[in-house]
């Protein structure tokens, strides 16, 4: 019950640090007249969504050559 409750308050302040963010990035790319840093901000969100899918990718994959050799001996 004790690690309910502690993953429940974890969670819950890790939401609320990441909705300050977004509000923060927000408020610099909307008093910016440039671009510059809404293109570096672009990128940075473009380079964390796929660091996740490349090793998610890499895994099923190894996983599929485990199995498929495992099958052809």
């Amino acid at each position: 019950m004790k690690q309910k409750v502690f993953f429940f308050i974890f969670s819950i302040l890790f939401f609320l640090e990441t909705n300050a963010q977004c509000a923060m990035c927000r408020a610099v790319l909307e008093s910016e007249d440039g671009l510059v840093t809404a293109e570096g901000v672009n990128d940075g969100i473009v380079y964390l969504m796929a660091i996740p899918y490349i090793m998610v990718g890499g895994i099923a994959f190894f996983i599929y050559r485990k199995f498929s050799s495992t099958k052809a001996e």
